[in-house]
């Protein structure tokens, strides 16, 4: 009786191991592994939907293996690029667009995800402290703005009649006179050192590469104050002449001479 009674306790306590154990181990296991594409996209929107972004994209990132070769596996994959562009983990995002494009160039979705391109390196991060130097796009450094472009351009070219296409504009706008106004921003600098040669070479990239954009007419001053300060009063002449032609009501640059690395008196 007592050998009964001690294989019942072995196996009551088995019984209440099992779950036990199996809860330690839940941790590996995956359970979306039971789950159906469908399950698990309503579970990656719904994460979307509470702003759990990291969550979502994992989801998405699942549910794109988990579906290869079906239509849902390329709505996940553009959701899954949204998502990671939320949560911070822009170069993944950017990845999972390049490879999206790659692979689906017929996609009924390829304005959306050259857009969404565009958008993540448009608002490239500036840095921890950004916020508190307001730090302005013409002053940071330009490859993700020039990359932003590029999106864009290909966007409005390819999909004029895209409903994306507006705003891709406006945001190129933006964008060159942004990427002027940072030539000009380092045009200023050279300037100010009497780096004179610097100063005018970066002035005529902003004018050349950006024309017409609002910078330009600080350009030409830029220009017009650097030929003076050298001497070179034939090309000074020039440039008053196109800024004068340009920008008619603009008074004259204030014309100051000093001291610059490349004399020796």
């Amino acid at each position: 009786m007592l050998n009964i009674r001690l294989s019942v306790l072995a196996l009551t306590f088995v019984s209440l191991s099992v779950p036990l154990l199996s809860g330690c181990a839940g941790s590996t296991i995956d359970p979306t592994a039971v789950w159906t594409p469908e399950k698990i996209y309503s579970e990656a929107r719904d994460e979307s939907s509470a702003g759990a972004w990291d969550r979502a994209a994992m989801l998405f990132d699942k549910l794109e293996g988990r579906a290869a070769g079906t239509p849902l596996a390329q709505q996940a994959q553009i959701e899954k690029a949204y998502a990671q562009y939320r949560s911070g983990e822009k170069v993944q995002a950017i990845g999972t667009l390049d490879r999206f494009l790659k692979l689906h160039p017929a996609s009924p979705a390829i304005d959306y995800a050259l857009y969404l391109k565009g958008l993540v390196n448009f608002n490239d991060n500036l840095g921890l402290f950004s916020f508190i130097t307001k730090q302005d796009l013409s002053e940071r450094d330009q490859k993700a703005a020039k990359d932003s472009f590029e999106s864009f351009k290909e966007l409005t070219q390819r999909f004029p009649e895209s409903k994306y296409t507006p705003d891709s504009l406006q945001r190129m706008t933006y964008i060159v006179n942004s990427l002027a106004s940072y030539e000009v921003h380092v045009a200023r600098y050279y300037l100010s050192k009497g780096a004179y040669v610097a100063a005018i070479n970066r002035a005529q990239v902003a004018i050349t590469d950006f024309p017409g954009v609002p910078a330009t007419k600080e350009a030409l001053e830029i220009m017009v104050k650097s030929y003076d300060a050298m001497g070179i009063k034939e090309l000074k002449a020039d440039a008053q002449r196109v800024l004068d032609k340009n920008f008619p009501d603009s008074p004259k640059p204030e014309v100051k001479k000093s001291g610059s690395w490349w004399k020796f008196w």
